[in-house]
């Protein structure tokens, strides 16, 4: 068959009208063509069944086609108006959280289903962890500086100075954030626009994406529940430095906020690459701190702009006593041992279990040396003794350390996104622990490594699901599995 007539349906770059009738983990809204060629399925993110939307076709399969969202034409009849300021990242806002919960659910387990090969995982399920904030929950936000805006009444883009997110879909356009989105800090997405409107008066131009060009570049500002500050970076080029007052801007900045700001950096970012941080550029330190402090069931954080640390930490706190209380249930295997926190990131997970068990010795490894950098900093500023930490790749620190097979009883594992690798997953298998409790962001790739530990001896006794990002398709789920 000519390479032309492989797909009777779409072709890549199209732009399609669809109806949204079912959806698919992840936030995959799921329209379908049937017609005298044939049934067709497309799949198009951040989607919701009975809504109408307008997407780009961005790959065509003989049976499907993914696609990306451009604009929702009709809404569903879930959703209702909120007055937020509806932005690509919160797609789900205007969908009561009882539905979201619904989706985030079923499709869950219907990936341990296919996936992992478990198909009575309902039987296994513990708990719906839902976040304790809904809104304003989150404790970061990245907002981009942009040279090209968007019509919305002509549907165009303009010429125009811009300060909030990327229009959905593109890469080049910015859109205004003209008040609070409901997820970030209200004071300041309503100050937002004065902000924006401060550094247009000095002249100074904003990116402009296609021309990889420009002065200012995005305005970064984390967030401290524990204190209620904001500590700010604002990322610009080089180009006409010396004419933009810094000193100015800080004290612009405490006149809206007052001493909630704790700080301003300045971060230089001549690269042509699309991130806040650059690799070769530098960050100044211009007022006030470089951190804030945030506390998480009762142990203290500093956090620095490079910092990892959980996005939305009223609800990481229940993540971790859910991960705490899976590795405790059998506290015996616990007390007077070793236990393995493999990809710990900042060592949270295992200072609150040091800090909850007895004579415990907890052995955190991961990869990035600044979050293990972290990790021994916390422990030593919140006083818990009995953590060592590696920054090691971990399948490559078991093979180092060989001496910890048959000496584990209890493992954590909170690995990235993309799972586990199929020789690191064998040599973790391999330590013959007892115990697991596998945290994921992930459940598709936790679903395909369940299937490895089942075929391994290991039996799931428990999931359970945390809700980290409120109005997304995230979901981050929780599993303990026990040798049989």
């Amino acid at each position: 068959m000519p390479r032309r007539d492989r797909n009777k349906f779409v072709r890549r770059g199209q732009l399609i009208e669809l109806d949204i009738v079912d959806y698919a983990f992840g936030g995959k809204g799921i329209a379908r063509i049937n017609n005298e060629l044939g049934n067709f399925v497309l799949f198009v993110p951040n989607t919701l069944p009975g809504q109408k939307v307008t997407a780009r076709v961005v790959k065509a399969k003989k049976k499907y086609a993914e696609c990306k969202l451009i604009d929702v034409l009709q809404k569903s009849v879930d959703e209702v108006d909120l007055n937020y300021h509806e932005i690509s990242g919160a797609p789900y806002i205007n969908l009561p959280i009882e539905k979201q919960h619904q989706y985030k659910y079923t499709s869950t387990m219907d990936l341990f289903k296919k996936i992992g090969k478990v198909t009575d995982i309902e039987d296994y399920f513990d708990e719906f962890v839902a976040s304790p904030n809904l809104f304003h929950y989150r404790n970061k936000m990245e907002y981009s500086f942009s040279a090209i805006g968007y019509d919305h009444e002509n549907n165009t883009d303009v010429d125009e100075f811009t300060l909030g997110f990327k229009r959905r879909g593109t890469w080049w356009i910015g859109d205004n954030l003209d008040k609070d989105s409901g997820i970030f800090d209200k004071q300041l997405e309503d100050s937002l626009i004065e902000i924006k409107n401060y550094c247009e008066a000095t002249g100074l131009a904003p990116w402009h994406a296609p021309k990889r060009e420009g002065f200012f570049r995005y305005l970064v500002v984390r967030k401290s529940f524990k204190t209620n500050q904001l500590l700010f970076n604002l990322v610009t080029t080089s180009h006409q430095l010396s004419t933009f007052d810094l000193n100015a801007f800080a004290q612009f900045l405490v006149s809206l906020f007052g001493d909630r700001v704790a700080g301003l950096l300045h971060t230089i970012n001549d690269e042509q690459g699309d991130r806040t941080i650059a690799t070769t550029g530098s960050i100044t330190l211009i007022y006030g701190e470089d951190k804030i402090v945030e506390e998480l069931l009762g142990l203290n954080f500093e956090i620095s702009m490079k910092s990892f640390f959980q996005t939305n930490p009223k609800s990481a706190e229940k993540l971790y006593t859910k991960v705490v209380d899976y590795a405790l249930e059998d506290k015996d295997a616990v007390d007077n041992s070793v236990v393995l926190d493999l990809f710990c990131g900042t060592g949270t997970i295992g200072q609150i279990i040091a800090s909850k068990s007895n004579n415990t010795k907890i052995v955190g490894v991961d990869i990035i040396a600044s979050a293990i950098e972290d990790a021994k900093l916390n422990a030593k500023r919140n006083n818990i003794e009995g953590l060592e930490f590696y920054a090691e790749d971990v399948g490559k620190f078991l093979s180092k350390y060989p001496q910890y097979k048959n000496k584990i009883q209890t493992i954590i594992l909170d690995p990235a996104r993309s799972g586990i690798a199929p020789k690191t997953l064998n040599k973790i298998i391999n330590l013959n622990a007892k115990r697991m409790v596998y945290v994921s962001c992930n459940p598709a790739t936790q679903a395909r490594d369940t299937e490895t530990l089942i075929n391994a001896g290991f039996k799931l006794k428990k999931i359970s699901l945390v809700d980290q990002f409120p109005h997304t398709s995230h979901i981050e789920t929780v599993v303990l599995f026990e040798k049989q």
